[in-house]
């Protein structure tokens, strides 16, 4: 079953990506949860995340090859790979638990992503005035992403939970049944 899921994962948040990049309504942010809450193993719930970010940037346009655009991918890729860290938590299964790691999933993403931008580009002044307009300037693009990153996560993780494959109490999922074997 999780090796399923990881592809359902990977390719969901592949076709999101590619559908709707510019709303930034993305599955990205709920498929590195559910893979966080799904897998035991941290090391492949990340490779949900990196795995449907480096497939779609095969077709999206790239970063340039500068040590700047090197770093800001790194910046990008690390976001959507935090969320992993926080699927332990929403491994119980609760709405608020899972709205809240998708809204500080959407939340790091903007903080990370924004003050990278600000720090290897010169399109701001480097004072708190200028990280303040860069700030200003990513609201547009990310007043939508928290609603998406909600929605895909709630989606994701419940669909999990309804098929058992999340542990519904404190135990670790390793010793899920639906995990075993």
């Amino acid at each position: 079953m999780l090796c399923g899921f990881w592809f359902v994962l990977v390719a969901v948040s592949v076709v999101g990506r590619l559908w709707q990049p510019a709303f930034n309504v993305t599955p990205l942010a709920g498929a590195a949860l559910a893979a966080g809450a799904a897998f035991p193993s941290p090391f492949v719930a990340v490779t949900v995340p990196l795995a449907a970010l480096t497939i779609s940037n095969l077709v999206l346009p790239g970063y340039s090859g500068s040590w700047d655009g090197l770093v800001m991918a790194a910046v990008i890729y690390a976001a959507f790979a935090w969320p992993v860290l926080l699927g332990g938590m929403v491994r119980n299964g609760r709405v608020l638990t899972i709205v809240g790691g998708a809204l500080a999933s959407s939340l790091v993403f903007f903080l990370t992503t924004n003050f990278a931008h600000w720090c290897l580009s010169n399109d701001y002044p480097h004072t708190v005035a200028g990280l303040l307009a860069c700030y200003a300037a990513g609201l547009p693009f990310y007043r939508w992403m928290p609603v998406g990153d909600v929605a895909w996560s709630l989606a994701f993780v419940g669909g999990l939970a309804a098929f058992g494959g999340i542990a519904t109490s404190s135990q670790p999922i390793s010793s899920h049944p639906a995990n075993a074997a």
